[in-house]
């Protein structure tokens, strides 16, 4: 099958997926409401990180509600701040999607405001907040993402990163001090050096490392610089990686590499509605979508298992052509997931020593 046949195969088979009426949840006098909200903001949402610009489209189609999708490029820390900053304004996000430390800290703040999808019975328990303040809504592993007109030898394992080879070729996905993907691809660094789901200090000081030999590059890594050359080898997420390589196909090769030789580093983002979200309906409605059959798969049609992916597979929900698509699975059967506690201590160990170790 060639590579366009099978990306029209890919959007048949996810369109063409039969979805029950509005769930329990997701009641008519929900959907009225949000009708008469008449918007939804969300923010640091771009459109090529795990498929969530036909994600936006397809719910502005379904519910005819429109999105205004806010500072796309926005970490997670970025993302907390706007619910501070914009509290008790019309343009306040509605919903974030950061990663698990951050929910935590949004927890400790009291900026979230609970919300049980009717799907909730099928979230894994190490997901989700017991009392729904927030929820997990897709998965990845931590890899490599290697531009090969750049690289002409990829590196395979977290020791070949140090080679003088790639100087100044090695970059994150933003900041870890801000940014969940960079802060996660410090922790992958720590399994693979030393380290523990306990202990990320060895990753820290393996960037240190990185940056002493010349290999690190602090520029915030996108998918364009990674097609560009600019940043050819990027730590970055599996899902991002993988679609990038989609999308540069028949351009530039771009290779996803599980380092080899240690324990991959997996992690999931979440969803939570803002406390003070001027749209708490159309923010419900949203959420309802999104952990609906339809908006899982839509997560992993773009390469980002959704967090209901067991329940999915159980059910044989996923179809066969999109599961074809998917990479091996082995590497998600041995990742290590943090958690939350263990990623809370870790982001107060990066807060403190990454900026004494690695000089940008």
């Amino acid at each position: 099958m060639t590579r366009i046949t099978r990306r029209a195969a890919l959007a048949a088979s996810t369109a063409s997926l039969a979805l029950p009426a509005i769930a329990s949840a997701q009641t008519a006098a929900l959907l009225a409401a949000a009708k008469k909200d008449g918007k939804l903001n969300v923010i640091a949402l771009p459109p090529d990180w795990a498929n969530y610009g036909e994600i936006i489209s397809s719910f502005e189609k379904k519910y005819g509600i429109h999105v205004n999708s806010a500072a796309p490029d926005d970490s997670s820390a970025q993302e907390l701040q706007a619910i501070r900053s914009l509290k008790g304004q019309t343009r306040g996000p509605d919903t974030v999607d950061v990663g698990p430390a951050f929910a935590l800290t949004g927890v400790k703040e009291g900026l979230w405001q609970p919300y049980k999808v009717a799907t909730w019975a099928t979230i894994p328990a190490n997901m989700k907040d017991p009392n729904g303040l927030w929820y997990g809504d897709y998965f990845g592993i931590i890899t490599l993402g290697v531009n090969r007109s750049v690289v002409k030898n990829p590196p395979k394992t977290w020791a070949d990163l140090l080679k003088p080879e790639y100087k100044g070729m090695v970059a994150l996905n933003g900041s870890p001090l801000g940014a969940a993907a960079a802060f996660s691809a410090v922790y992958a660094a720590a399994l693979g050096n030393g380290g523990s789901l306990d202990n990320i200090a060895p990753g820290i000081d393996y960037f240190g490392k990185l940056a002493k030999a010349g290999n690190f590059n602090p520029a915030s890594a996108t998918p364009a610089s990674l097609q560009s050359g600019t940043t050819p080898i990027v730590l970055n997420w599996d899902y991002l990686n993988l679609a990038q390589a989609k999308k540069s196909a028949g351009k530039v090769q771009i290779d996803t590499v599980v380092p080899a030789g240690s324990q991959p580093l997996g992690a999931f983002y979440c969803q939570a509605i803002s406390k003070y979200a001027p749209n708490p309906a159309s923010a419900k409605l949203w959420m309802e979508f999104l952990y609906s059959d339809e908006g899982q798969l839509l997560f992993l049609k773009g390469f980002a298992h959704p967090a209901r992916f067991a329940d999915l597979a159980k059910r044989n929900a996923i179809p066969p052509a999109l599961a074809k698509a998917l990479p091996p699975s082995a590497p998600y059967a041995s990742a290590a997931f943090p958690t939350a506690a263990q990623q809370d201590k870790a982001k107060n160990v990066i807060s403190a020593e990454w900026s004494k170790i690695v000089k940008a």
